[in-house]
């Protein structure tokens, strides 16, 4: 069942990056539908976040999706080479989201096997730039509203046990002060 708008407003980041494990990343393509199970996640946290794209409500082109309402996709270059998804969450005007960084697909198999070439099946969506690469997400996607038919979460009844989530600090964050060691990367390993 595909998720519906309210529940991405939940004001918790971290809670909603553990929410999202075990849930299903859809994307429909012109190339045809393919997705996953999101097993990692990591939550970034409003204004007073220093790891956070929009802290201390840094308003930007790329930045201003984090300010809407949660449930639309934050899709941004990173490293001149690499696009992110993240989902933002939350009340409007709050910027927040949760990047996912990884899944394990299970629709479109023959699809991402032709897009990720020669690289094994364990590695085709075991890395935030290897999720979209996988899934096909661009910055065309950037902005698009998660209950659409273009790309979409789904809940398809998987509960993760707790015992099965590794809760880390997030990854890359150097620069964030004392938000570094904050333990906001979840890792579902079933």
């Amino acid at each position: 069942m595909k998720l519906s708008a309210e529940i991405y407003r939940d004001p918790n980041p971290a809670r909603m990056a553990r929410y999202f494990l075990g849930k299903a990343l859809m994307v429909r393509t012109p190339d045809g539908l393919c997705g996953g199970l999101i097993t990692e996640t990591e939550a970034y946290g409003g204004a007073e976040d220093k790891a956070c794209h929009g802290y201390n409500n840094r308003r930007t082109a790329r930045t201003e999706i984090m300010f809407a309402p949660g449930g639309r996709a934050y899709v941004y270059l990173c490293y001149g080479m690499h696009e992110m998804f993240n989902i933002v969450t939350g009340p409007a005007n709050v910027p927040q989201a949760v990047l996912i960084r990884a899944v394990a697909i299970t629709d479109g198999i023959e699809l991402i096997a032709r897009r990720r070439g020669k690289i094994a099946r364990k590695h085709w969506a075991s890395g935030p730039g290897r999720v979209t690469a996988a899934l096909g997400i661009t910055r065309a996607h950037n902005t698009l509203d998660l209950t659409g038919d273009t790309i979409w979460l789904e809940d398809r009844g998987i509960v993760v046990p707790p015992r099965q989530i590794q809760k880390t600090p997030r990854i890359g964050i150097d620069f964030a002060e004392e938000w570094i060691d904050k333990p906001w990367r979840f890792v579902w390993t079933p």
